[in-house]
């Protein structure tokens, strides 16, 4: 395995790519096992690449206590059979007195919804530019990108088809532990305490669906979230692929639809969200 800080085309173009941004638990595992599976069916190089973006944290303090174990996350990929990690400084992302980012789409999606894009004002921006610019230095032929960060997928899969790339977006399901919590590099800061009562947010998101309407399902999530002691930032039911609100709550959809709630756990912020398909359809 090779450990990269500047991009070297000859090595990583054509690669199957993760985007991370390092402190790598299970969920990143699987995504990038199927990676470096996938490279090895069609014989070209698996990639990770580890950059915290500072662009995309509106909360400096957020930015601050994000994790940092990059021997551990080396020592994962290379249990994973990863071929190259790209880990490069902030100057080679961005390099000091250039525009590299001047020219990134930022699609709809990323400012339009009411969720993320509302209480991480900027974030989607920040993430449209570092995700652009990893391709530009890495110059791969597929990316794959968790499903736990729904908004995120979607913003880069729109943004990709605008810029025009051949390149292949790859969604992973989200990876979760035995009680139902969504991995995430987020609840190494959880106590235990926090951790037992987060759980309640993947057992909202699932009870959901035996509502028959996004009203009723968004009613029962605040439900379960209050009795749980969680005030969530969001508890919504929207399509999946626009995420924009439904015309009618009060209505059947007929489009595929995804659950998502956003909330802060003893002083962390978790997100999650899952497929949402009513009893009645099933």
């Amino acid at each position: 395995m090779r450990v990269l800080n500047t991009p070297d085309h000859d090595l990583t173009r054509g690669c199957v790519l993760v985007p991370t941004m390092g402190a790598l638990h299970g969920g990143h595992a699987s995504l990038i096992t199927a990676a470096a599976r996938r490279a090895r069916i069609e014989g070209v190089p698996s990639a990770v690449s580890i950059f915290v973006n500072p662009k995309q944290f509106n909360d400096p303090e957020d930015f601050n206590r994000y994790p940092d174990r990059l021997d551990d996350d080396l020592a994962m990929c290379e249990r994973a059979g990863v071929d190259i990690v790209f880990h490069p400084p902030v100057d080679v992302v961005y390099p000091p007195g250039e525009d590299v980012t001047g020219d990134v789409i930022i699609p709809d999606i990323a400012s339009k919804p009411g969720l993320e894009d509302t209480y991480r004002p900027g974030h989607f921006a920040g993430v449209c530019q570092v995700v652009s610019r990893l391709f530009d230095l890495c110059q791969p032929s597929a990316a794959v990108f968790g499903e736990k960060d729904w908004q995120q997928l979607q913003c880069v899969r729109t943004m990709s088809k605008l810029q025009g790339r051949d390149l292949q977006i790859i969604p992973a399901e989200t990876v979760r532990e035995a009680s139902g919590l969504a991995m995430s590099s987020r609840n190494l800061n959880l106590t235990p305490e926090a951790r037992a009562q987060a759980v309640a947010i993947s057992q909202a998101l699932f009870a959901s669906s035996k509502m028959s309407t996004p009203e009723q399902g968004e009613s029962l999530m605040h439900d379960i979230l209050s009795k749980g002691g969680i005030e969530p930032e969001y508890a919504a039911i929207r399509p999946a692929e626009t995420l924009m609100p439904v015309a009618d709550p009060s209505l059947r959809p007929t489009v595929p639809c995804r659950a998502l709630i956003a909330a802060k756990v003893g002083g962390v912020r978790l997100i999650d969200n899952a497929p949402w398909t009513p009893i009645a359809y099933a």
